[in-house]
């Protein structure tokens, strides 16, 4: 019992659990149901409304409250945490630039993207996508237990849903079946329990990182949804049901971080 309560389990199951979820988002492929393209629009715009929500509520203003438990009142925790944060997108950044990879909207890029087959393409791009989710999930265990990682866990797996809805999708209309698109777009949120053990070990042995960790993980959520989520949802015209989504997506994490917590 011990071992299963340890927060490096707890960040390993926890976002394992999360990253399952982009399977059962994408389920409707398989029985053949294909949602129209503004309720995928609106579902992604939820995806985003709760990975703000958790940007801010699980690990920002955790952040701040750690920071100021080590360093006191005053610049010093706020300083840490926008630092931390700019810290974190500047790393998605980097991997968005280094790896050969594949946008919704913009097609291919990267010096070798054009002898890679398709689908690694999109494996990776969502691995990119994915990983901080993960990351995030693991420090709240890390950091807080199940208080601190199951509002995040719970978060984070909604919005995995219909990132996985997405990513069958578009599969299936580049010409893969509807099982393969499915594997695949299960396969993607395996990255996660990764991220989530490296975000829970990391803060479990070094106490000093928890603000640096909390807010690096925010940082990294906020880039997603700003570079990638929100540009998608927008791209067809459906704003006024993709901002639907987003005000829904926050408010349900809301209530679950203050419920939950």
């Amino acid at each position: 019992m011990e071992e299963i309560s340890s927060p490096l389990m707890l960040g390993f199951l926890g976002s394992l659990a999360a990253g399952l979820m982009t399977a059962v988002g994408a389920a409707p492929v398989l029985a053949g149901r294909m949602p129209g393209q503004a309720f995928r629009d609106m579902s992604l715009g939820f995806a985003a409304g709760v990975m703000l929500a958790a940007s801010f509520f699980s690990l920002i203003i955790p952040a701040l409250d750690a920071a100021e438990v080590s360093y006191g009142a005053g610049p010093v925790p706020a300083a840490i945490t926008c630092l931390s944060i700019l810290i974190g997108m500047g790393a998605v950044h980097l991997m968005n630039e280094a790896l050969p990879h594949e946008h919704f909207k913009l097609g291919r890029e990267g010096p070798e993207a054009a002898s890679l087959r398709r689908v690694w393409l999109f494996i990776i791009a969502i691995t990119i996508h994915n990983f901080p989710e993960g990351l995030a999930v693991g420090v709240g265990f890390g950091a807080h237990g199940l208080s601190g990682g199951m509002p995040l866990a719970i978060g984070i797996g909604l919005q995995n849903a219909p990132e996985g809805l997405a990513v069958a999708v578009a599969l299936l209309g580049e010409g893969y079946d509807r099982r393969r698109a499915w594997s695949i777009a299960a396969l993607t949120g395996m990255v996660e329990p990764v991220g989530g053990a490296i975000g829970a070990g990391v803060i479990s042995v070094a106490e000093p990182l928890l603000p640096w960790g909390l807010a690096f993980a925010a940082g990294a959520m906020l880039y997603v949804i700003s570079h990638e989520i929100i540009p998608e949802t927008h791209r067809r015209g459906h704003q006024n049901k993709a901002t639907l989504g987003l005000a829904v997506g926050l408010v349900v994490m809301l209530f679950l971080d203050v419920w939950l917590a």
